[in-house]
């Protein structure tokens, strides 16, 4: 007997509009748990406008968003325990350190003493435990990525939604912080991103789903969407490469 398993992220005519502008035109769209998902897309393409909709920060104008099996409109609880979100302009508080902020993210959730040990593990991954005194405030803007991953991750939620988790971030960081992701994919988390480091979502996502003027023009595994290419390839071909203008005095 077959059963069905219930996606992560179910979008169902998802629609966002700011003023005249169509952001997020009716999309559908569902990310299987327990994986690396990737959307990607150019700049003003809807991608965050989208994620910022499955994490409850902004209301779509029509269609609904499941997470988990739970409405985000009617089950807006139930969906917060599930999610871990870090978005790109998210403000963290500034007068605090790491760890304080950490502890601050646990009490907020009603955690336990578990926090204690979770927090020093997640300062220490993410080499944010070499600063234990720094202020938020006085972060860099890689610090702050990973600051905010850590206060996603602390709860253990089942889906963490990132935009664009890996700008700013340096190699060593970035490993550092696909390491983590890895660990937490294989103990049954799901992980939705978005990203422009085609090579990032090429090497950890599984599949992948390409926006454009707040449209999916192309979804499915990773191989299947880049059909023989390189993703950045296929991205270029598909959103259209940008004129090439000569500029005489740069010659």
């Amino acid at each position: 007997m077959s059963t069905t398993v219930t996606p992560a992220v179910r979008l169902s005519g998802l629609t966002k509009r700011f003023g005249d502008h169509l952001v997020v035109d009716s999309i559908d769209l569902a990310v299987p748990a327990g994986m690396f998902y990737g959307v990607v897309g150019p700049n003003g393409a809807g991608k965050s406008t989208t994620l910022a909709m499955i994490a409850g920060l902004l209301a779509p104008d029509s269609g609904t968003v499941t997470v988990a099996g739970f409405d985000a409109a009617n089950d807006r609880e139930r969906v917060l325990d599930t999610l871990g979100i870090m978005m790109e302009g998210l403000s963290l508080p500034e007068r605090l350190t790491g760890r304080e902020l950490l502890e601050y993210t646990a009490r907020l959730r009603g955690m336990g003493d578990e926090w204690s040990q979770r927090a020093s593990d997640l300062l220490e991954i993410l080499e944010l435990d070499h600063a234990p005194s720094t202020l938020i405030v006085d972060y860099s803007t890689g610090m702050r990525k990973k600051i905010g991953l850590a206060v996603a991750l602390l709860h253990r939620p089942r889906l963490l939604v990132l935009d664009e988790p890996f700008e700013a971030i340096d190699p060593v960081s970035a490993r550092a912080i696909e390491g983590l992701l890895e660990q937490y994919v294989g103990g049954g988390g799901t992980v939705l991103l978005s990203s422009h480091i085609m090579d990032v979502v090429e090497r950890t996502c599984e599949r992948v789903a390409l926006v454009k003027d707040g449209r999916v023009m192309t979804e499915g595994t990773v191989d299947e969407v880049r059909a023989g290419s390189t993703l950045n390839d296929t991205f270029v071909d598909l959103v259209g490469a940008a004129p090439r203008r000569e500029i005489g005095w740069l010659a």
